[in-house]
Parts: structure tokens; sequence; C-alpha cells
């Protein structure tokens, strides 16, 4: 299932296969040792982080009590009256749900999910870029999409992507995704990327979003057991990112129904000035202080732990 379709859920294959989804999660774990997949939150993917990108039906079903968390969080960040982008994906397809009801907003998008999220809201301004129909993420991608973006200006971006790192910032499996994820970040003041814990530490091929061009990080709150994205997001708040994590009510385990979302935030506000974009854009703001480096700690500490 997972070479078809590139990802599976556990829930799915409990079902496929009339056992349970502990079960299946033990197995998947054996078959991850072996080299067949890669393990990812509610689900598997083929393995390595360098190859084929799912597509949206299984993206979909993945880490859905993250991506609700993530974007209620992310849409707190949205005032009346502001102009944004927001790029293709199924987390920034949810936020745009959310922004249906924030009077007098315009959002620029090359997403046809984003715009559809956002038809029937009658006080926001859709603006759509041109370019090619993607149809595996229903995105606008291409030169016509790119040359749309050209001297557009907004406060903010909203990304989101295959993997996040440190070392490389936000990246995606597929070149015209990428190319037209920078266009977009060309165009905002400040870029927030929307990415749900199992994206931490994995690297694709096309980097879209240099990690000192990163504003701020909305995630959801890792498992106790992942150490690599805590150790990730420490990494991202040493370069300067502002992390807000978003509490999912879930265990962080499996694909099993999930608790009622919960909202909760905490704010890693770190120093310096961000680096001005391209082109001589305004530069992103940076966050208003930085906290002392024992307290900074001990939110790191604190986010392992939990």
């Amino acid at each position: 299932m997972v070479r078809a379709n590139g990802a599976v859920s556990l829930r799915e294959l409990a079902r496929v296969v009339q056992t349970s989804e502990v079960t299946v999660r033990r197995d998947v774990r054996a078959l991850e040792a072996e080299g067949l997949l890669d393990r990812r939150h509610g689900g598997a993917v083929l393995p390595g982080g360098f190859t084929r990108e799912s597509g949206f039906p299984q993206k979909s079903h993945l880490a859905t009590a993250e991506k609700t968390a993530i974007a209620d969080l992310a849409a707190g960040l949205v005032e009346e009256g502001e102009a944004i982008v927001v790029g293709a994906g199924t987390t920034t397809q949810e936020l745009a749900r959310r922004l249906a009801r924030v009077p007098g907003l315009t959002v620029v998008t090359n997403s046809l999910l984003v715009a559809q999220a956002l038809a029937h809201a009658n006080r926001v301004e859709v603006v759509m870029t041109g370019g090619t129909l993607r149809g595996s993420n229903y995105a606008l991608v291409g030169s016509g999409a790119e040359q749309s973006l050209q001297g557009l200006r907004v406060s903010r971006a909203f990304l989101s992507g295959s993997g996040l790192t440190a070392e490389r910032g936000l990246s995606t499996s597929n070149m015209l995704s990428a190319s037209v994820d920078r266009a977009l970040v060309q165009a905002a003041a400040e870029v927030v990327v929307l990415a749900d814990h199992s994206k931490l530490g994995t690297d694709t091929m096309f980097q879209t979003v240099p990690t000192d061009v990163i504003t701020r990080l909305v995630t959801d709150e890792p498992p106790a057991h992942d150490d690599r994205a805590a150790t990730e997001l420490q990494a991202l708040a040493d370069q300067g990112v502002q992390i807000a994590v978003a509490g999912s009510g879930t265990s962080g385990a499996g694909g099993g129904e999930s608790a009622p979302a919960r909202q909760s935030r905490r704010d890693v506000p770190l120093p310096v000035q961000r680096r001005q974009l391209p082109g001589g854009g305004h530069p992103l703001r940076s966050a208003a202080a930085m906290d002392p480096a024992p307290e900074r700690s001990a939110r790191v500490a604190d986010l392992r732990r939990r």
C-alpha cells in the first residue's frame, strides 16, 4: 500500500488487515527496521527523505488533529484588514477555513484548496495566482504563478512543506512547488511556517525558505519520546526562529481517534533583526526581546520531558 500510494495511515492499515492499530504500529516499526518504509506520525511513507512526494489524499489523513491545532493557533496571528499570502498544503487549507471569519482580509494564494475554503467568505477577498495546475496538491505552479507575484507586497506569508531542519530551513520534494513558495516569500514582510512535529528534522530535495528568513514556526507538541523533534526545535530557536507550540490533545503515538483539540501557546521570543529579503524588501520583524538563557533552556527541557 505504501509503494502504491506513497503514504498510508495506521488507521487505514488496521482496517484493511482487520487488526488493531497497536499491532499495526508494532509491525510498522519492524518494517522500518528492515528499511522498507519510514514511520510518520499516524502513518508510514516510502523510505528516504529525498524520494517521492505523497499526494493530497494521503497527506490529508496524516496528523489531522495536529494540523487542526496548528491552524487554530496560526489563525490568531492574522489581523482584521490584513493582506497575506497562503501557500499550498493540507495544513494551510485548515488555516484558510479559519480565516473565513476575519473581516477585511485579503488572501493571495496559489492553492485551489485554500481558495475553495474561502470562496463563500463574503468579507474576505481572494486573489489567485496564474500558473499551471499541479494535480497532486491542487496548486498552481510554473512561471505564470511566479510572474503574477512580482511587485506584490503583503504583511505575512503562511507556508508549509515536506520537511524542516535548522540547517536548511523549509524544504519540499517538488522543484516547481519550491520555486513558487520562494516567490511567495519574496512578497512578504514576515514568514510563518506551519509544520507538525513529524516534519521536524526531515530534509527533502528543494529548499524553499532558509532558516534565517523564517520569522515564526507554528508546530504541535512533540511526543515525549521524540528526541529528534525536540532537538530540532532547540536548534531552530538558537537560530532566531520564534516558536509557537499548539497542543493537539493526542498521545502523539498513533492514528486512533484523537481527543478534541486543545489549544495552548508557548512562544520562544528570540533576538536579532532578521535578514532583509532579496530585492530590497522590508526586513522581517524580530522578536521583541530575548529570553534569558536559563529560562530558554528550561523551556526546551520542559518540551523534551513532555
